[in-house]
């Protein structure tokens, strides 16, 4: 079935590209001879392979596909998450924290991100408690990058998701597993410069497609009368426009799903992710962070400014090129400009028009035919057949994960489709080889090394082998979870839920162990405490969409999926809100309370 779906050029191509992330990997593996190589790339590693190896781990088919649908979905206003992308992510990150994470990271002799903190502070516990938290909810986020390549590949190629979903993950496994952080590093340069090209591409073929910037951006602003009763009544105001904001009401509940769970959640979510952070410890000094913090910039802003921009003009591109469809008007919105929602329709088995069940669009009537008078329903009496063009989320079936797949389909020439395919299949690869080694070396150097005492030479290569058997197992979870969990904007969402997680557990730990020499271990401690446990109860009990498909709530209250369901607003509200001021509130207040750290080993910290 893939070999049918598959032309020979684009097996070819295909074939080449994976020959050369393979020989990457390869080279990476020849370059490992120590756990330092393995873990941290024995810190040497070229300004410009850093910024692109962030970059791309950054940017993954969960920035492109998943919040690209989202934009899609909401319009233009996720471009705030570019924004807070390139300013807290590559500027803060790079400016204020890369350099004394390095710094620490080499006094420490820290391999991985739990292992930097858990030294910081003196604890065994920190470091194992980060450690399987990366190991258990990193497959969540994974699985994220996952779905978004293999929807691509399934629509791209009409193949079977289940076929695309075991390729796939094949193919990461085979050079993560080997070639260690220089193996990733390595191919990340090389996937960061395709996705940086073929993204670049396709911002300029959608602009073209829907008459240039200023007409598109036009037609897509005349298309708020079009937005879809459910998203009316959650507060959207059109795609080029912010969400109505407020407190207290359903009409305010996109502006917080928008601000509180995608831009703030994955804006500040980034400062404290683990296969993020480690980068910052693979150069030799504050000069190559300096001159990677510009490449970094540029790209995220091509990566997800592009992406965003693009996701919210397929709806006009859809509106003015989209297929033809065929339904019973049931609203007309502006009669002049031929706009309007119509019922959808097939012919039934007798040959007459029938309804299609809880199938309704919003359209721009075809100006040619906008109505067949006379047709008679399947209840025998007349109807309006209606012909118009829908916007992208009726073209996806309502699941916005499939957008961006669709658009490139329908929209772009065959070739550019092999382009993107290369460019979704780098940012993939990118990110989960960096997921996995980061989950990898958790188990191995920050679980199984700590529990089982000092590490010897023969122990050390033991953890290797531990670091193979949990890289292995992350990704079996991860396509378990992929096979389970589609539609919903299940990318978007899952996505926020593991930034979300690590922003709360990890981040005032991390950045009082880099910035505050009065932080505890008690702190530090009670602060990851409470900002997991935090998160795990508002996503348990009170955001709806991820308790009601947990259950647990129901369970209890007999159909309730919040606690707060009844009280508008809270039960959209990310636990970030909530769980991140906690976080801090409880480290600063146990900090001050418990004994300073000594003098010996905060000056082995941070130096004289």
């Amino acid at each position: 079935m893939l070999a049918q779906a598959v032309g020979p050029i684009e097996a070819l191509v295909i074939i080449l590209y994976l020959l050369v992330v393979a020989y990457l990997g390869w080279l990476g593996y020849r370059q490992t001879k120590t756990a330092t190589d393995y873990m941290i790339a024995g810190r040497k590693v070229h300004p410009f392979v850093m910024a692109m190896s962030y970059g791309a781990t950054f940017i993954s088919t969960s920035a492109i596909v998943g919040f690209g649908g989202v934009a899609g979905l909401f319009g233009m206003s996720l471009l705030w998450l570019t924004f807070l992308n390139i300013f807290v992510g590559i500027f803060i990150a790079f400016v204020f924290l890369g350099g004394p994470t390095r710094r620490m990271g080499h006094r420490l002799d820290a391999h991985t991100f739990p292992e930097l903190i858990g030294r910081r502070y003196q604890s065994k516990f920190i470091q194992v408690f980060a450690g399987l938290i990366i190991f258990f909810f990193i497959p969540l986020y994974s699985a994220a990058v996952l779905i978004g390549g293999c929807e691509f590949i399934s629509t791209q190629f009409g193949i079977d998701y289940t076929v695309a979903l075991l390729v796939f993950s094949v193919i990461i496994a085979a050079y993560v597993v080997v070639g260690g952080l220089k193996g990733v590093m390595y191919t990340d340069a090389l996937q960061g410069t395709i996705m940086f090209v073929g993204m670049f591409v396709l911002l300029i073929f959608s602009y073209s497609k829907v008459g240039g910037v200023t007409i598109g951006h036009h037609e897509l602003t005349e298309l708020a009368k079009l937005v879809p009763g459910k998203l009316k009544a959650m507060g959207h105001e059109g795609w080029t426009a912010f969400p109505d904001f407020g407190f207290g009401d359903r009409k305010y509940d996109l502006w917080w799903i928008t601000v509180s769970t995608i831009v703030l959640g994955v804006g500040i979510g980034v400062l404290a992710q683990p296969q993020l952070v480690v980068r910052f410890m693979t150069v030799k000094s504050k000069m190559e962070l300096n001159r990677a913090a510009l490449v970094g910039g540029i790209f995220i802003l091509v990566m997800t400014g592009v992406a965003f921009t693009v996701g919210s003009l397929s709806n006009a591109y859809f509106a003015l090129h989209g297929k033809v469809m065929t339904g019973k008007v049931v609203k007309e919105i502006d009669a002049e400009k031929g706009q309007a929602v119509i019922q959808l329709m097939k012919k039934n088995e007798s040959g007459a028009w029938a309804e299609i069940p809880d199938k309704m669009a919003p359209v721009k009537l075809d100006g040619e035919e906008p109505y067949l008078k006379g047709q008679k329903g399947a209840d025998g009496k007349p109807v309006d057949i209606a012909r118009g063009r829908s916007i992208s989320i009726v073209y996806a079936k309502g699941n916005p994960d499939g957008i961006i797949p669709l658009y490139i389909k329908e929209a772009l020439p065959d070739w550019f489709g092999l382009l993107f395919l290369l460019t979704l299949l780098a940012a993939a690869m990118s990110t989960l080889s960096s997921q996995f080694h980061a989950l990898g070396t958790s188990i191995g150097r920050d679980v199984f090394e700590q529990l089982s005492g000092s590490p010897k030479a023969a122990d050390s290569a033991r953890s290797m082998h531990v670091v193979r058997i949990a890289i292995i197992l992350g990704i079996v979870l991860a396509v378990v979870i992929s096979y389970k969990a589609r539609g919903g904007y299940i990318i978007a969402r899952a996505t926020a839920i593991f930034f979300g997680l690590c922003a709360s557990a990890f981040l005032p730990a991390f950045l009082g162990g880099l910035f505050w020499k009065r932080m505890t271990r008690a702190g530090a401690i009670w602060s990851m405490i409470v900002g997991f446990v935090a998160t795990a109860f508002w996503l348990l009990f009170i955001k709806a969409k991820e308790a009601g498909d947990l259950g647990v709530v129901q369970h209890f209250t007999g159909g309730k999926t919040s606690l707060l369901s009844d009280k508008p607003n809270w039960d959209v509200v990310d636990p970030l809100l909530v769980a991140l001021p906690l976080s801090i509130l409880v480290g600063v207040i146990v900090s001050l309370a418990t004994k300073r750290p000594d003098d010996e080993h905060l000056e082995r910290c941070f130096g004289r």
